[in-house]
């Protein structure tokens, strides 16, 4: 039998040199991906946060789904659609055009999860109080296993304060986005018993520069808020394309920019002429699909007045932006607790990779990161259910940019290192690791870059100085007398000295020093006091943050901190 035959059939071949060989080949001190477990049940920071927000009637609910996400089928579907990835169908068999991309059943069945869990439109619907902490919860829950799946869900729950403030169609669709019932036909909105909405902001001469953008849109009789309009233009990045609607900015007659609900159908029941170019080959977040579209006279419904578009879109980006804080937190805490489990069942030189000091120092640190952006990330969704409240208001506006700019930076630095820790099979292309890291930067870039943030948090200092002063008491009330914060406090009040064309360079470490101090406090007043002394005497050291683990351990209760992050 020849070897080729002996490979084809799965016979025994006769013990040759070769054949022997194989009989060494036992698999040993290798571990599989953590898988089979509740990601919530697991994770006691994430239960003590519910706690306090009040939210343990929602916590029966997404204990059932954290379950249904850590079956391991559920985490075979993840890593299959960001293997088989949307395909785009321009022309159906016989030339008409449609402009269809298709999925993996996969991604129906997980966006279906997270439909069939109330978590698009529950905290605009559900009036309890814990709302916005356990939508977060669930977020978080869900970007553990999958993120591109989030992307329409983000869009989608983003639009409703703004098309809330649009009667006719609040009327229209307000039963549409807020049922649990899972729609994923392509046809008209009023055929739909659900429906998902994206954005189009972006074009190429403008990128983050919206007033740039060259999309024109004529009115169809007087025009005005909910008049009718044709677009025509162009978006570079046009997210979720198969969405049943987009929100899209566009320049009226007289050059100001407008905001327009743009649907796939139009109201006659014909294909909108919103022409999709081609899909993004993007290096992460790649089950989701991203496009170019031309505008060819798209029929749209202008919301707002003219003019007025970009702030009617930035109040959308600014749940998204919440939703990216969340996010590339829930990277974090997937990279930890791979991380971890990897580490306490790996032998290496006569230990487990966990008892070797260098890995506790590292594991340490991703443990005390994933934790904070935790905190944060729930101190936010807070905000967003109390923003009636003037110090609830400046959380969002000012705080939110800067949690974007400062997590999502760490979500990219921390995966790296969490893969590192995995060593070769980390950096193998088909485990969750590389995932993770391939997904990680989308968040800093999308819906503003880490300098946009930056901008957008030193223009609200500087429109309310007072406003920020008094965040600033707020968080001294947390930090009780530890020197070392008080120091912290003093310093960015004295920031506010600095004279104005001097103050914009200096906002990436505005920003960074802003966020450390608002975890730092969270950890002192929520979390226990080997956490938050561990966090604060970490962060705090000028010699930190030159490579994940530098950090000293010596009088750290590294075990306990280590049980806390993941404790199985």
């Amino acid at each position: 039998m020849t070897q080729t035959e002996t490979k084809r059939t799965g016979a025994v071949a006769p013990e040759t040199t070769s054949s022997v060989g194989w009989r060494t080949h036992e698999v040993a001190n290798q571990v599989d991906e953590l898988s089979g477990h509740s990601p919530l049940a697991t994770d006691p920071a994430l239960l003590e946060a519910l706690a306090r927000a009040g939210a343990e009637p929602f916590v029966p609910g997404l204990m059932a789904y954290a379950d249904a996400l850590g079956r391991p089928e559920t985490l075979a579907i993840a890593e299959r659609i960001n293997r088989v990835t949307p395909t785009l169908e321009s022309f159906d068999k016989r030339g008409r055009r449609i402009d269809r991309v298709e999925f993996d059943a996969g991604w129906h069945a997980l966006l279906a999860m997270y439909r069939r869990s109330d978590l698009v439109a529950m905290p605009f619907r559900d009036e309890r109080p814990g709302r916005w902490a356990a939508w977060a919860a669930g977020f978080y829950l869900h970007g553990q296993v999958e993120a591109g799946t989030l992307c329409p869900a983000t869009m989608t729950q983003a639009s409703i304060p703004v098309l809330r403030r649009e009667p006719a169609l609040w009327d229209r669709l307000r039963d549409q986005l807020f049922s649990t019932d899972y729609d994923g036909r392509d046809v008209p909105l009023e055929q739909k018993r659900s429906i998902w909405l994206g954005m189009g902001m972006t074009e190429k001469q403008g990128g983050s520069d919206v007033r740039a953008n060259t999309t024109r849109a004529e009115p169809v009789g007087p025009g005005g808020r909910g008049g009718e309009y044709r677009l025509t233009g162009h978006k570079w990045f046009f997210s979720a394309p198969m969405c049943d609607a987009h929100l899209v900015v566009a320049k009226t007659p007289d050059g100001a920019p407008g905001c327009f609900f743009v649907p796939r159908w139009r109201p006659d029941g014909t294909k909108n002429a919103v022409n999709i170019q081609r899909l993004k080959d993007k290096v992460g977040n790649r089950s989701n699909s991203s496009s170019e579209v031309e505008f060819q006279d798209a029929y749209g419904v202008l919301m707002g007045e003219e003019g007025r578009g970009i702030p009617t879109i930035i109040e959308m980006a600014t749940y998204t932006r919440l939703n990216c804080v969340v996010g590339s937190a829930a990277m974090l805490r997937q990279a930890l607790t791979q991380a971890l489990h990897y580490a306490r069942h790996r032998q290496v030189f006569g230990k487990r990779l966990v008892e070797q000091p260098l890995m506790r120092a590292v594991l340490t640190d991703l443990a005390l990161e994933s934790e904070a952006a935790m905190q944060l990330s729930l101190r936010l969704a807070q905000a967003f259910e109390r923003q009636d409240d003037p110090r609830e208001r400046t959380w969002m506006r000012l705080v939110t940019p800067a949690a974007k700019f400062w997590v999502c930076k760490r979500a990219v630095e921390l995966t790296g290192e969490a893969m590192e820790v995995l060593g070769g099979n980390g950096y193998i292309d088909d485990g969750v690791m590389g995932r993770l890291y391939r997904e990680a930067p989308v968040n800093s870039i999308w819906e503003g870059s880490g300098n946009v943030m930056c901008l957008d948090v030193m223009r609200a200092v500087a429109r309310d100085p007072q406003a920020f002063l008094a965040l600033l008491d707020e968080i001294a009330a947390d930090v009780g007398e530890d020197r070392a914060l008080r120091a912290e406090l003093d310093g960015l009040r004295a920031l506010l000295a600095t004279p104005p064309d001097q103050l914009e360079a200096l906002g990436r470490r505005f920003a960074s020093r802003l966020v450390l101090l608002a975890q730092a406090a969270l950890l002192r007043r929520h979390a226990p006091a080997v956490v938050a002394d561990a966090f604060i005497a970490s962060r705090l050291d000028p010699r930190w943050g030159t490579v994940v683990g530098a950090v000293d351990t010596r009088g750290m209760d590294v075990d306990a901190l280590l049980q806390r992050a993941f404790p199985l």
